[in-house]
């Protein structure tokens, strides 16, 4: 026979998981909490051009420190929010707006550029910038945060309603998959599209110009590991 978990099943094994995940991370933390800096920093980002500051961080920061590693998460602003607030994440660099309420944070200097990406050969890949209005008619993919596709809308203006939205993603990449296969055309930071084979697929800026601002940022008032206290430091001497 089979037996399948209903709602409220899958909202326990799910909670549970965060919970053993939880229990696992602290208790690394506690053996860590020795005169030797070692343990492991979890740091959450999107697909963004700020991502390249963290090598620069993190070089600087082994320097010091060789016996720390790191573990990369990737996910849209809300996830690595969300992951942050419950404890599994220590660090988050964001893409704004997102509300910084209970962290302290750092506003990065790189600006993020928005971008459409399309097929190589697409006739809009003859064009330096994109407008609103060649999109209009076009098959779209938004990104899946509410509060960036309402950033989106004021772009767009009166129009927004009327778009063509054929996908929302949370990540550039699998969004890069569709449009690969025209099946529409991804609207995004231009992070990760910027490592993409341009025979593949390309990028063009929008007109007018649309830039959002990154925040590297960590949880107001909590006891960190001691290596995560170290890296938070290396953040701050970072920024001046």
């Amino acid at each position: 026979r089979k037996i399948k978990l209903t709602n409220e099943g899958i909202l326990l094994r799910r909670r549970a998981e965060e919970i053993l995940q939880l229990v696992d991370k602290t208790e690394k933390e506690l053996v860590e909490q020795e005169e030797q800096v070692e343990g492991k920093i979890s740091i959450g980002c999107g697909e963004i051009a700020a991502v390249q500051l963290l090598p620069k961080i993190i070089e600087s920061f082994r320097r010091k420190y060789p016996r720390v590693t790191f573990d990369i998460f990737t996910a849209t602003a809300d996830l690595v929010k969300e992951q942050m607030e419950k404890g599994l994440l220590d660090i988050g660099l964001l893409l704004e707006p997102v509300d910084m309420e209970k962290y302290e944070f750092i506003r990065l200097n790189i600006r993020e550029k928005w971008v459409v990406l399309m097929k190589s050969d697409d006739p809009l890949s003859k064009k330096e910038t994109v407008s609103a209005k060649d999109l209009s008619v076009l098959p779209l993919i938004l990104p899946r945060r509410m509060n960036v596709q309402s950033e989106l809308a004021n772009w767009f203006g009166k129009d927004f309603e009327k778009l063509n939205i054929s996908f929302v993603s949370n990540l550039g990449t699998n969004a890069g998959v569709m449009a690969m296969h025209g099946l529409g055309y991804p609207i995004s930071v231009e992070g990760a599209p910027r490592y993409w084979r341009e025979d593949l697929l390309v990028q063009k800026k929008l007109h007018p110009e649309i830039k959002a601002s990154t925040v590297i940022a960590w949880r107001r008032n909590i006891p960190y590991a001691k290596p995560v206290r170290l890296f938070i430091d290396e953040i701050n001497a970072f920024k001046a």
